[in-house]
């Protein structure tokens, strides 16, 4: 029996699994930060690097230019023509020789008086800044949630390593006794055997959290536009941030009155109302005041060879009243109507998402809070369990995969805890990003719990 056991444990490792191993060791030393990054700093270095983000704001700055692009239909246009010839006259008839040119300036203006419409557009130009700067608002909220998910993906694939670590000590420590055991004839071939078992798969977990470590770290630098980018840990005792207000109806009428989507709905509706009001105008009359100031200067022609110079200054009011269109404005009124009750059902449905999201977004952080309290308790059981099998194995009551699985359940517990403590935080800020309330200003509350 000695011989067939000693013939077993000295199996070697799978080849590939070790390279495999090595291959991933290395590239994880090679990821190692020289210093680790908060939360904020992190935030900020996304601000400036993030494409989505900068594309958001780049938008915002085209839509101000379009808004200002409005404002022409209201304001005088002025324009200065200019213009010079040169004729050379040469013919075989008792003519001599001549040339003669002209030049000309005209300098026109004009002010719309009276041009609803153009009115209307302007207003409009100025409902789409509002628009605007909502899209910057989801953006900006959107990267911080980005960022916060990723930076606590990277934490919680460092516990996955260290947890990993721990477990495979631990069941390192039992294939050791179990060993001995057997050798002294207290324990069967079995206990060994369940205990290399779980040393191996411990050994394929580890490959497995170290190369999720791999991934989400370099999501996170990917992000951040930083080689190297480390997230600081949450500072022991952990302490989670408390949720206020504690009324689910106070989240749903903040998210009411401020979410920048419900913002860019209404601005939707405000600017289909006055497109109803554009196209109502298109029966109404315009009044324009134009100017015109010429100048033109001849000497001579094929004529005459007198020199003549002459000014003219004009003003005049242009009035125009469509009488009949062919019906265009009167269909056009339909189509517009049509599109405004489309845009106020577009922003009943919203108010609806953003309640039903808020909602929801709120009792997962509740739920969230209750599982981590739930899990510190069963840690505690977790760890008197795991002691309680030790001892139990040491006087013969327990075997050796009842100790196996306690240590597998009380790692399991720690991965799942320190997980929910994650999902806490970022459900937090996930629900003021479904409220529309969320600001870089609430990543401090998350600052406050990690690690100085």
């Amino acid at each position: 029996m000695h011989d067939r056991l000693n013939a077993s444990d000295r199996r070697p490792f799978p080849l590939r699994l070790r390279q495999l191993s090595a291959m991933l060791g290395v590239a994880m030393t090679a990821a190692l930060p020289v210093q680790a990054q908060s939360l904020v700093q992190l935030y900020e270095a996304a601000r400036a690097y993030d494409a989505s983000y900068q594309s958001a704001k780049l938008q915002y700055e085209a839509t101000v230019a379009r808004a200002d692009q409005s404002r022409a239909g209201i304001l005088p246009t002025v324009g200065l023509t200019m213009g010079i010839s040169r004729t050379y006259l040469d013919s075989n008839v008792n003519v001599p020789r001549s040339a003669y040119g002209a030049q000309n300036a005209s300098l026109t203006a004009s002010q719309p008086l009276y041009r609803p419409a153009n009115q209307i557009t302007y207003e409009q130009g100025q409902k789409t800044l509002v628009a605007g700067q909502a899209a910057v608002e989801i953006a900006e909220q959107d990267l911080i949630v980005r960022v916060s998910q990723a930076y606590f993906d990277v934490l919680a694939a460092q516990d996955g390593v260290a947890f990993v670590a721990a477990q495979k000590t631990a069941v390192a420590e039992q294939l050791a006794a179990a060993k001995r055991n057997f050798e002294v004839g207290t324990s069967t071939i079995t206990d060994t055997r369940e205990a290399q078992a779980r040393y191996d798969l411990v050994l394929a977990q580890e490959i497995a959290a170290a190369n999720d470590l791999l991934v989400k770290r370099i999501a996170l630098e990917r992000l951040v536009g930083l080689d190297g980018a480390s997230p600081k840990p949450l500072a022991p005792p952990v302490v989670l941030p408390a949720l206020a207000p504690t009324d689910v109806n106070a989240w749903v009428n903040q998210a009411i009155d401020m979410h920048p989507v419900l913002r860019q709905s209404q601005v939707a509706l405000e600017v289909a109302q006055l497109e109803t009001r554009k196209a109502q105008a298109g029966e109404k009359p315009t009044l324009d005041l134009n100017g015109n100031f010429g100048l033109a200067h001849n000497d001579g022609s094929a004529s005459s060879r007198l020199d003549s110079r002459t000014n003219v200054a004009t003003v005049a009011l242009a009035f125009n009243l469509p009488l009949f269109t062919g019906y265009a404005v009167q269909n056009r009124i339909k189509e517009t109507l049509a599109l405004e009750e489309k845009a106020r059902s577009d922003l009943e449905a919203s108010r609806r998402t953003v309640s039903q999201a808020t909602r929801a977004a709120y009792f997962g952080v509740l739920s969230g809070q209750g599982q981590a309290k739930a899990l510190e308790a069963a840690e505690a059981s977790s760890q008197s369990s795991l002691d309680a099998n030790k001892l139990g194995y040491q006087v013969g009551v327990r075997i050796n995969i009842d100790v196996l699985n306690a240590q597998s359940q009380l790692f399991q517990t720690k991965r799942d805890l320190a997980k929910a403590r994650y999902d806490v935080l970022v459900g937090g800020l996930r629900l003021r990003q479904a409220n529309g309330s969320l600001t870089a200003l609430d990543l401090q509350a998350i600052e406050a719990v990690l690690a100085k």
